[in-house]
């Protein structure tokens, strides 16, 4: 991708949702919703703070995240259809730190 975000901006690849439920109802395309699910294809350099300096952005490329359901721009590069966002509008990383949840069970 020839794209680079700017400032606090980053881009995310809407991450397709199941079209099967677990309980093995399949889900016509009609009524799927937009997934509020994608993966962080692109990250700008980071907003500026009140001195002046850079903050770094706290995803990166390959991060996957919730974004609320009406958040960012459609672009449309390469034939993919994509989301340009700030990075206020992501809800959270998904995938976690296991490690730290593995940590506090031994301590019991």
């Amino acid at each position: 991708m020839k794209f680079r975000p700017l400032h606090d901006r980053v881009v995310v690849r809407r991450l397709e949702q199941e079209s099967k439920t677990k309980g093995g109802i399949f889900i016509p395309d009609t009524v799927k919703e937009k997934p509020q699910e994608g993966e962080i294809m692109a990250v700008g350099p980071g907003a500026r703070d009140d001195d002046g300096n850079i903050v770094p952005l706290s995803v990166k490329p390959g991060d996957r995240v919730l974004f609320a359901k009406w958040s960012g721009n459609e672009i449309r590069m390469d034939g993919e259809e994509l989301l340009v966002m700030k990075e206020s509008d992501l809800l959270g990383i998904l995938g976690g730190t296991p490690a730290k949840a593995g940590a506090a069970k031994k301590g019991r």
